[in-house]
């Protein structure tokens, strides 16, 4: 059993190195500029669903959104398919934080809370209503509606400033703050109960053949399997796992005692966890990898890619104001004026998105009379 406690390792080493490597690109996105690195709604899956619908009726994607958050979303739909919510458990930057201070809970509070049954039960749908409710205002307004209220997007923003992340999205960092101190006291909080993605993984994880078997016969009913869950399935009288809470996190499976107790099985056929693992790892990065080599996998607009400034004449309507002034190398503030964008419009909206707030604004316009007027866009130091 000892080599269960190393894949135990493996596990978390992976989520560490992937939420580092978020946070880091993150990062980059906002002390480097907006198009030279991507944002955080780029490399969320939920951004493509998101966009999914705009990419159907115009064949555009809403802002911040491109081809490979579209992917990314593909890639882990099929994940559920095969391996129920397997991105979740395995890959998840978010959850891995959920994780993480959950380990921290553990050790503050001695023991491991869990939520009373008859709150528990009813809160697990909320995230249906959540999904539900951000895809039909993601799909009417054909924009990032939901990036103020947006946890996951308030922590991708905290480089800029806790203080500049409350203007631009209080209500998410408030839920930011309650994941945290909810994640202390019970395991994988927003997962459990809020989060969009969670909620599409496990209606298609219900069709996957993966499933977590237990042995009656070699089961010493010790209960580890149950206070290890951290999505708080009751694994010790199932004979089949097949609850679309699961996140084929193998938790249950390496922190059993006895031997063959409990298998992960896809369909008939038993995958010792480590296989297991390695399938993920496999079919997630090796699908991107076949997608940037047949050049489709993009996550930043294409002019920004050799990290270049743009003129006037390359600023796209689906950039947002914010984004377009960071990629001409233009104070935002003086961006405001040159563009002539009311101060009360928020810099996460859309140039195109403008018109619908202001009457009689035209992006196309005011672009067009600055093009000829000067050109290149100046910084207030080269003017």
């Amino acid at each position: 059993m000892k080599s269960n406690k190393y894949i135990r390792y493996l596990r978390w080493a992976l989520l560490a190195l992937f939420t580092l490597l978020i946070t880091y690109t993150s990062y980059l996105h906002i002390s480097l500029g907006g198009g030279k690195s991507p944002s955080i709604h780029a490399l969320c899956p939920f951004g493509g669903l998101e966009s999914l619908y705009q990419v159907f009726a115009t064949g555009s994607f809403i802002s911040k959104i491109f081809a490979g958050t579209l992917i990314l979303f593909g890639i882990t739909v099929v994940l559920a398919l095969f391996f129920r919510r397997s991105f979740c458990g395995l890959i998840c930057p978010f959850g891995a934080i959920q994780e993480f201070f959950a380990k921290i809970g553990h050790k503050f509070f001695k023991k491991r809370l869990i939520m009373p049954q008859k709150i528990d039960k009813p809160l697990r749908y909320l995230k249906y209503a959540v999904l539900l409710i951000t895809l039909f205002y993601a799909w009417k307004t054909a924009g990032l509606w939901m990036s103020p209220y947006d946890p996951w997007s308030a922590y991708g923003h905290l480089s800029e400033g806790v203080n500049s992340v409350w203007e631009e999205s209080a209500v998410g960092l408030i839920l930011l703050i309650i994941t945290i101190v909810g994640s202390l006291l019970y395991d994988r909080f927003f997962c459990k109960y809020i989060c969009p993605m969670g909620a599409v993984y496990g209606i298609f994880g219900k069709a996957s053949p993966f499933k977590v078997v237990r042995n009656e016969d070699a089961c010493i009913n010790c209960g580890k399997c149950n206070k290890v869950c951290p999505m708080n399935i009751d694994v010790q009288h199932s004979i089949e796992v097949k609850n679309a809470e699961c996140i084929n996190c193998q938790t249950c499976v390496l922190n059993c005692p006895k031997a063959g107790a409990l298998e992960s099985k896809e369909g008939s056929k038993a995958l010792k966890p480590i296989v297991i693992i390695a399938l993920v790892m496999a079919v997630f990065f090796g699908s991107i990898f076949a997608a940037q080599a047949a050049g489709v996998y993009t996550l930043l607009p294409e002019q920004l890619k050799a990290g270049e400034t743009m003129n006037f004449d390359e600023i796209k309507g689906y950039m947002t104001i914010k984004e377009a002034a960071q990629a001409t190398n233009t104070d935002l503030h003086e961006f405001y004026k040159m563009f002539k964008i009311p101060e009360n419009i928020p810099a996460e909206t859309m140039m195109k998105e403008i018109g619908k707030t202001v009457p009689g604004y035209e992006f196309g316009d005011v672009k067009e009379s600055l093009e000829n007027s000067k050109g290149e866009v100046k910084t207030e130091s080269e003017k």
